[in-house]
Order: C-alpha cells, then sequence, then structure tokens
C-alpha cells in the first residue's frame, strides 16, 4: 500500500488516498509498477474531485510531472488542472524512477537543467 496526498483545485484541504497494486519497495519496481503508481495516482485524483463516480479510463498523457529528492527518499508529483497529487518518499535513485516515467508515459527524459 502507498499513500499519496490529494489536492483538488478550489478546496482549502488536502487529503491522503491509499493506493493498492503497487509494491512499496520501489528499488524492485519494474516500468509496470511505475505505471500502476502514476494511473493510481490519476486516479485517486479524479476519486477526490467526484467521490462515488465511476472511474474514467486513465492516459498517461497531458499533466505535469515531477521526480523530487526529499531527505527520506524521492516524491512524485504530478499537476494538472484538475489539482496536484504527490506519493512518497520510495526509496529508488532520482534518475532511475525519472527515466522508468519517462519510459512509461512514452515521452523525452526531462531535463534536470534550471532554465
Amino acid at each position: 500500500m502507498i499513500e499519496v496526498d490529494v489536492w483538488v483545485r478550489g478546496r482549502q484541504d488536502a487529503t491522503t488516498e491509499r493506493l493498492m497494486g503497487v509494491e512499496a519497495e520501489a528499488a524492485e519496481w519494474a516500468d509496470e509498477d511505475v505505471k500502476k503508481l502514476l494511473e493510481g495516482m490519476l486516479l485517486a485524483l479524479q476519486r477526490t474531485k467526484e467521490p462515488g463516480g465511476e472511474p474514467p479510463s486513465v492516459t498517461l498523457r497531458g499533466f505535469s510531472w515531477i521526480v523530487s529528492p526529499g531527505p527520506k527518499g524521492v516524491l512524485v508529483h504530478i499537476e494538472m488542472q484538475l489539482g496536484t497529487v504527490s506519493a512518497g518518499p520510495f526509496d529508488i535513485e532520482e534518475d532511475r524512477l525519472t527515466d522508468m516515467i519517462s519510459r512509461v508515459i512514452g515521452g523525452p527524459k526531462v531535463s534536470t537543467l534550471v532554465h
């Protein structure tokens, strides 16, 4: 079980959701585990926005994401018009998780340069 923090745009409070089906040991993850994490995060955001609603199909496109270091591991943040969702900390190398997310969503590797 992994906990994610969810904030829906326009609301004053954040909530915590639990994701099932993703191994907590991030060092053992494969791309499929990362895909499940991202899909779970997006669905948690949707459930928080529309509790009891029918879960939509998930497309891993159209959102901003970042993997950031924290004092106890790396965090994954997703931001979209609907709101934001964050998960972690995970015990995995930042570059490895960044590469895995890039492969899963089919996009180019995110630049680590500050512009």
